[in-house]
């Protein structure tokens, strides 16, 4: 179906426009395969036309989801028109498609591998110094048997020395985690402590505080009690004859001072 005879949006038209190019680009890419010989070109061939599929195949689902999101827009004809060149588009697809699954069957007996749809790039391995099978002697394919066997216990061996220094690090890794783990059982344990034995130090040194405030306050009432007790004394002593100030109780009083008693005789 022709794209003049389609009323598509600009959008659609791209998109149309690139699988009929690529469509193009196939049809002649098959053309040149059949004219190769050499099947190294034929595999590079392939990986390019499959890679052209694929692509082929994102923009015809890119082409369906553009004709969902057109579709209330459009005439019932219009949209039918559009669902019919995609399915055309499918099929011509799918025609090249089996067209490469032929070819890589007629490359398969060559040991060549290919693009798959969807599937990385495989790099075709190509060895002129391996001889075929069916050319070589009986010794000689023992010989590559017990070759191959060899390379294969020896990478069989590297595997398990691989496993054993894995299972020795995991070994050594859980040991140190325990220990760490310990540790750290003991670190909370002592902060515990710590935390008990501040407390109690604190609790000390409030009672001590307490009974030292109690301790400066009897020293300082016994300091003015002797202090009073010194000021009437000496208040007292400097003048005796004041009777504001009461007697000092006896046994505080500095002792009282000798009297001598002058006799008078009379003269006869």
């Amino acid at each position: 179906m022709a794209t003049t005879e389609l009323q598509m949006s600009p959008q659609l038209e791209q998109i149309h426009g690139e699988i009929r190019d690529l469509f193009r680009a196939l049809s002649n890419g098959f053309q040149r395969l059949d004219k190769m010989k050499d099947s190294n070109r034929q595999s590079k061939q392939l990986e390019e036309l499959t890679g052209k599929m694929r692509e082929c195949k994102r923009l015809i689902k890119e082409f369906d989801r553009e004709i969902k999101d057109e579709e209330s827009k459009n005439l019932p004809e219009v949209n039918k028109q559009l669902n019919d060149e995609k399915q055309s588009m499918i099929k011509e697809l799918n025609s090249y498609v089996a067209l490469r699954k032929t070819y890589m069957n007629t490359l398969g007996n060559k040991k060549i591998e290919l693009f798959d749809m969807g599937a990385g790039v495989s790099e075709p391995i190509a060895d002129e110094n391996v001889k075929v099978a069916s050319s070589m002697s009986n010794q000689e394919l023992v010989d590559h048997g017990m070759k191959t066997m060899d390379e294969t216990d020896q990478a069989i061996e590297r595997t398990q020395k691989v496993v054993e220094q894995t299972i020795e690090v995991g070994t050594q890794t859980a040991s140190t985690l325990k220990g760490q783990t310990d540790q750290m059982g003991r670190i909370v344990n002592e902060l515990d402590t710590i935390q008990f034995s501040i407390k109690k130090a604190s609790q000390l040194v409030k009672e001590i505080g307490r009974q030292v405030a109690t301790d400066k306050c009897i020293m300082l009432f016994l300091f003015l009690i002797v202090c009073g007790v010194i000021a009437i004394i000496v208040v007292k002593i400097v003048n005796p004859n004041n009777k504001d100030i009461r007697d000092i109780p006896g046994g505080l009083a500095p002792p009282a001072p000798s009297r001598r008693l002058l006799y008078l005789r009379d003269p006869q």
